[in-house]
């Protein structure tokens, strides 16, 4: 409160006002009075030139007949006598008592014209000014007593008054004046101070807001003045301050992402390397070891030797079907692999991948049921569709248990159709289900390898409908587990 700018500019203008009273009744105090006889004197000298233009006698009786001089005198309280230096007879007189001012010029030795202080305020070689306060009277005057050129005596007097009184009720008029004056000033000052730090005030809490980087905050007065323009300006920069702030952000995410990227890529690539490492070495050491077996003719017999023939070829088979879906896999990740979006019958691609797998179904004596039979027209990569039901579908059989039932379904849910394939068996961990996309996990590792899994067909499927911008997913169920894809469908495009 003590630094706002509104306290001191009211605290600088009243301070301004008390001492222009200060200085106002400090100069009345000093100078009034100098001011006061130097203008008296200056009258009675006005007069003493007008009287001493002439040594006729006769100009005295013009004098006063002279209108312009008598209102003069009248005007400024002055009684005046000349009296001829012989006879010391009255020539002129223009006073109330020219009896007492000629006794005054003739017998100044009286006590009547002696009486009191005297103080010389101007002496010359013609005449002497003197303030006069007569202590009986206590009454001041101004005289004028001397000789003009022509050699007569005059004397000139006005009445003074007691200045010293009259600038002590002067001051303490001009107090009591002054003192109300700078009482309404300042709250007049008060309020205009208020008005001028108001718009101070919003630019100070709009610059306050910026630092927060709070750029909602503007300024909203319409001055047109330097503070309006100020604001403005203020309102510019705070909006392109949010706009380069923004675009730090922007890149700044921009770059967060490209470092997680970069990150993930080179843990998945040695995930993959350790995993590709992994799945490798089995196959390969059964392919060396049975094929040493062959050189060194462990085994005399053909049956022997065609059984080591059908493991080399199995186990190649394994890796070459691997290395394929990895490569497909990696092509679908990197964005590398085109998609050709285009309508196609969802039914009729089911049926063929069913019918594909009845040979399989019938070797596990698992029952595959897809009663749907109306088409179903839906949008997506034909080819890459058939690869994610064909991956669906040969999980299910791999691990369809109990009943031995597979149940393919599409349901229609405004406007896309959910494909779901159910098969009975054990369910799924809790903990799996998130982590079952990710290439090369397995559930139950033992069981993977004995039907020839690699981990990598979810992970595909995961890929694919990723590309298309569709859902996938699993559900359990006390009885199985379910796999599910979406595609939009009639002509809606997603």
């Amino acid at each position: 409160m003590k630094k706002s700018i509104k306290i001191r500019l009211a605290v600088t203008y009243i301070g301004i006002m008390c001492l222009s009273l200060a200085v106002m009744l400090l100069v009345n105090s000093f100078f009034l009075e100098k001011f006061y006889l130097r203008k008296k004197t200056e009258s009675l000298k006005k007069v003493y030139n007008t009287m001493n233009d002439t040594s006729d006698t006769r100009y005295y009786s013009s004098l006063a007949d002279d209108e312009k001089f008598k209102q003069y005198c009248d005007e400024n309280n002055l009684s005046m006598i000349v009296v001829e230096d012989v006879t010391s007879r009255i020539l002129f007189a223009y006073a109330k008592n020219s009896e007492r001012l000629y006794s005054e010029i003739q017998f100044g030795v009286l006590d009547d014209f002696v009486r009191g202080k005297r103080e010389i305020l101007e002496a010359t070689d013609n005449y002497i000014v003197e303030k006069k306060t007569d202590d009986v009277k206590a009454m001041d005057s101004v005289n004028m007593v001397g000789v003009l050129d022509n050699g007569n005596g005059f004397l000139i007097t006005t009445p003074a008054q007691s200045l010293k009184d009259s600038a002590l009720i002067s001051n303490v008029f001009y107090l009591y004046i002054g003192l109300f004056t700078i009482f309404i000033s300042s709250v007049v000052i008060w309020f205009i101070s208020r008005h001028i730090t108001r718009p101070l005030q919003q630019l100070s809490e709009l610059s306050k807001e910026m630092a927060n980087l709070n750029f909602d905050a503007k300024y909203t007065s319409t001055s047109e003045d330097e503070i309006g323009v100020l604001g403005n300006n203020l309102n510019r920069m705070s909006g392109e301050l949010e706009k380069t702030i923004s675009e730090l952000r922007t890149a700044n995410n921009e770059l967060q992402k490209d470092i997680e990227k970069k990150e993930q890529i080179d843990e998945m690539r040695k995930e993959f390397l350790s995993n590709v490492s992994h799945e490798l070495k089995t196959p390969i050491a059964l392919i060396q070891g049975y094929a040493e077996g062959l050189q060194e003719c462990i085994n005399d017999d053909q049956e022997s030797r065609e059984f080591y023939c059908d493991v080399i070829i199995d186990e190649a088979a394994k890796m070459n079907n691997m290395v394929k879906k990895l490569l497909s896999l990696n092509q679908l990740e990197f964005g590398n692999d085109t998609v050709n979006m285009e309508r196609f019958d969802l039914t009729e691609l089911v049926k063929g991948v069913v019918q594909s797998a009845q040979l399989l179904a019938s070797q596990k004596e698992a029952e595959i049921r897809f009663l749907q039979e109306e088409p179903i027209s839906v949008w997506g990569d034909e080819f890459k569709i058939e690869e994610v039901v064909t991956n669906y579908v040969s999980n299910a059989l791999n691990h369809v248990d109990f009943e031995k039932k597979i149940e393919i379904k599409a349901v229609k849910r405004g406007d896309v159709v959910r494909l779901s394939v159910f098969n009975t068996g054990a369910r799924i961990p809790e903990e799996d289900l998130d982590k079952i996309w990710i290439k090369f996990y397995k559930v139950d590792k033992a069981r993977t390898r004995e039907y020839g899994g690699s981990g990598i067909g979810l992970s595909i499927v995961k890929a694919i409908m990723d590309s298309m911008n569709q859902k996938c997913g699993v559900i359990n169920y006390e009885n199985g587990v379910e796999f599910w894809f979406e595609l939009a469908c009639g002509d809606t495009f997603c």
